[in-house]
């Protein structure tokens, strides 16, 4: 893992990675204040801070959603086995450190496709051996599924938390999102969470903008609207209260008095597999 005051560059300390083309992992990294990112995700992130005023909170909104899932699945339930899709770096309060906070034989098996996430993985599996991390493309799920690593330390015959925290929206209609979930919910036993953050579409001009700035940038990002995000599911799920919300909402005991326009864009929602 790179050192707390070091920051990712183009000479080092990961020489040999495309730095022509924006990350969404690196850029998000960025948007959350990290240094894990090369000058076309710094260039990138600075479309939506210049450009978007306020669409910044997203990625902070999103990441609060995140620890309060995992928190409250590992204080409520028996799941102690926690596969994170799409993962993105490290940061403060990862799912292996919030789930081992309260449960400390908690096992988490994070995977990405971005080369430098597996650079920080191999410190996280030197660290800590109820944790590992996986290259692989969340579109390609039999072989996150079939993976080694993934079935040392997961055990699918008893309930597993999958999670897709800002991911699935980067998967273009095309791609057939759904087809993703419905492969995990088919391999996971009953009692197991799936828990699915998304850009959300009311039809307004903002999430039209932000839109065009992923397609044209990085040739995928789709705002979906509620209907679109809770169909992800397929058959076979119960949604947990309070549903699709707002993800500055999302079971947060300190809810905001009022959500900026950006703010209603990033939501979040919980499911248990029947």
């Amino acid at each position: 893992m790179a050192d707390a005051d070091e920051q990712v560059t183009e000479s080092g300390p990961y020489p040999g990675f495309d730095t022509t083309k924006p990350s969404i992992a690196r850029t998000y990294d960025y948007l959350l204040g990290g240094k894990d990112n090369f000058a076309v995700d710094r260039a990138f992130g600075d479309r939506f801070i210049n450009e978007l005023p306020g669409s910044r909170q997203i990625a902070y909104d999103n990441r609060g959603a995140l620890i309060r899932a995992v928190r409250e699945i590992v204080t409520t339930t028996p799941v102690r086995q926690f596969i994170d899709l799409g993962s993105g770096l490290p940061t403060a309060d990862n799912v292996h450190q919030v789930a081992q906070r309260y449960a400390p034989d908690s096992k988490v098996v994070y995977v990405d496709n971005d080369p430098i996430v597996l650079a920080h993985g191999r410190a996280l599996l030197a660290e800590n051996d109820h944790t590992t991390v996986i290259q692989a493309d969340l579109r390609e799920p039999r072989t996150i599924f079939d993976n080694p690593d993934t079935l040392r330390l997961l055990d699918f015959g008893k309930p597993v938390a999958v999670i897709f925290s800002a991911t699935l929206h980067h998967v273009n209609d095309d791609e057939d999102p759904a087809a993703i979930v419905r492969f995990w919910r088919d391999r996971i036993a009953a009692g197991s969470h799936v828990f699915i953050s998304h850009f959300r579409s009311e039809n307004d001009p903002r999430s039209q903008e932000l839109e065009q700035v992923l397609q044209g940038s990085l040739g995928r990002g789709r705002w979906r609207t509620n209907d679109q995000i809770l169909a992800l599911y397929g058959d076979g799920f119960t949604v947990q209260e309070p549903g699709l919300t707002a993800a500055a909402e999302w079971r947060n005991p300190e809810l905001p008095d009022d959500l900026t326009d950006y703010q209603r864009l990033i939501a979040a929602v919980l499911a248990v597999k029947n």
